[in-house]
């Protein structure tokens, strides 16, 4: 029970920090705040969307319509309070990587619970962790994230392969879900600071 309320509390911290990178973008293309709210949603629900469809199962915001409410509300907090969340961005890029080690292991496990093969489940919960941001970038007509060199749908990755040796062939469930968790947040992490740095190094 205490890792179920810790993922769905991880659950709803991902979608909002991924709505809000969506609002974001949204602000750099100057929308209003239905293209915020547009954006904000996709990038928070869309790779999950996503994986339902593929697996064949009840989209998850229909039944649980609250993934909705979270991402439309922090649209409009971002609307409405960009200017605050501007100066926060350093912290943004730490709460998404958080979002994204989530949505990894929690697509995997979805994936599984589904009855797909190993393989297949480690797709799912990179395309839980990643699309959405995908969908965000080609609407709002910018180069996708996944397409930089930027660490980022890899570190969701090495999350779900961390996930499935030490749930389905170690039988280690609980172990999975937290040695996954941080294996895909450590990668994000190393590919956050590099990101920092590299454009000093390039300037030395």
């Amino acid at each position: 029970m205490i890792i179920a309320d810790l993922l769905r509390g991880l659950d709803y911290f991902g979608t909002v920090v991924f709505a809000i990178s969506g609002a974001l973008v949204a602000a750099r293309k100057r929308m209003d705040w239905m293209g915020f709210s547009i954006l904000a949603t996709v990038t928070g629900i869309g790779g999950g969307t996503l994986r339902d469809l593929i697996l064949a199962r009840p989209v998850f915001w229909v039944v649980h319509w609250e993934y909705i409410v979270i991402c439309v509300v922090s649209a409009l907090t971002t609307f409405y309070l960009l200017q605050h969340v501007h100066r926060r961005l350093s912290w943004l890029l730490w709460a998404d990587a958080v979002g994204l080690a989530a949505f990894s292991v929690l697509g995997v496990q979805i994936a599984l619970a589904s009855g797909t093969n190993p393989f297949i489940a480690i797709i799912m919960g990179m395309m839980t962790a990643a699309f959405g941001g995908l969908i965000r970038d080609v609407l709002a007509g910018e180069p996708p994230l996944l397409l930089h060199r930027e660490i980022y749908a890899s570190a969701a990755l090495v999350g779900g392969v961390v996930y499935v040796l030490l749930a389905v062939f170690l039988h280690q469930p609980i172990w999975a879900l937290i040695v996954g968790f941080v294996a895909a947040l450590i990668i994000r992490g190393l590919g956050i600071v590099y990101h920092w740095h590299l454009p000093a190094a390039r300037a030395s």
